[in-house]
């Protein structure tokens, strides 16, 4: 996927501009960025569900408009930011209505989709919930259902809107691991949102810093992820602990606080 000279704006304020930016197969990006910044706003017209207020969107060469949603579904993955229940599905239901793009000449679900479906609930830790109504879930483990789903749907491009939040902490370590180890191993290339710059940097090969007032930063991420660039970014001074090999981020004490 890449952009070319990418606009967005939000009640007439401008949150990006000039975009130019591309993610390739294998690499993990994080978009970091204060509230209101746009992080959600670039990751839904990214996705295809907000049109672009200026520029182009194109996903493996083809411009996004061009895309058809069957085809589009087969192509990327989305989990928003949040969701909300109306009817009581089971889980297993849930995860499975991920595979519908994949029914052009079928109506049921198959003994493949299903082995996908219980497969993914697997990696989430959450097989054990398939035949649980979605309504009785605690926020986390609807979480790491919405999640399963987006691995059900098995596409190359994976889109994730704070997918650790709700998360415990076990949860929120093993869910950046599999996203690592996707990218790796399956190359597949994944974009997400995380509030959390230690978790963001423990997993994400690259990163898009929004800066609030259309400005960005893009690059890999040890080159974005400075603490300078990240206190400008974020609106507080933020200060980089090294311990061994690891790399921590702290909120210093600010002195105007």
């Amino acid at each position: 996927m890449k952009t070319i000279n990418l606009e967005l704006r939000i009640a007439g304020r401008l949150l990006v501009k000039a975009l130019n930016w591309e993610i390739l197969p294998g690499e993990c990006w994080c978009v970091i960025g204060r509230n209101g910044a746009g992080k959600s706003t670039v990751l839904r017209t990214l996705a295809g569900v907000r049109a672009t207020d200026g520029g182009r969107i194109e996903l493996q060469g083809r411009a996004m408009s061009d895309w058809p949603l069957a085809d589009l579904a087969r192509a990327r993955a989305f989990l928003p930011q949040a969701r909300s229940d109306a009817f009581g599905y089971r889980v297993i239901e849930t995860v499975l209505t991920a595979r519908h793009p994949y029914h052009e000449s079928a109506y049921w679900e198959s003994d493949a989709d299903y082995a996908l479906a219980h497969a993914a609930l697997q990696l989430m830790d959450v097989d054990a919930l398939a035949d649980r109504d979605v309504r009785t879930l605690s926020g986390g483990e609807r979480q790491r259902v919405a999640i399963a789903a987006v691995l059900a749907q098995d596409t190359p491009l994976l889109m994730l809107d704070e997918p650790t939040n709700a998360l415990d902490l076990a949860h929120q370590a093993s869910m950046m691991h599999l996203l690592g180890k996707l990218c790796r191993e399956q190359n597949k290339s994944v974009l997400m949102v995380s509030h959390d710059l230690n978790l963001a940097h423990g997993v994400a090969t690259h990163a898009l810093l929004l800066m609030g007032d259309g400005n960005w930063h893009a690059g890999k991420v040890d080159d974005v992820m400075q603490a300078p660039l990240l206190s400008a970014c974020l609106g507080h001074p933020i200060e980089i602990v090294r311990h061994g090999k690891r790399v921590i981020y702290v909120a210093a004490e600010d002195e105007h606080g």
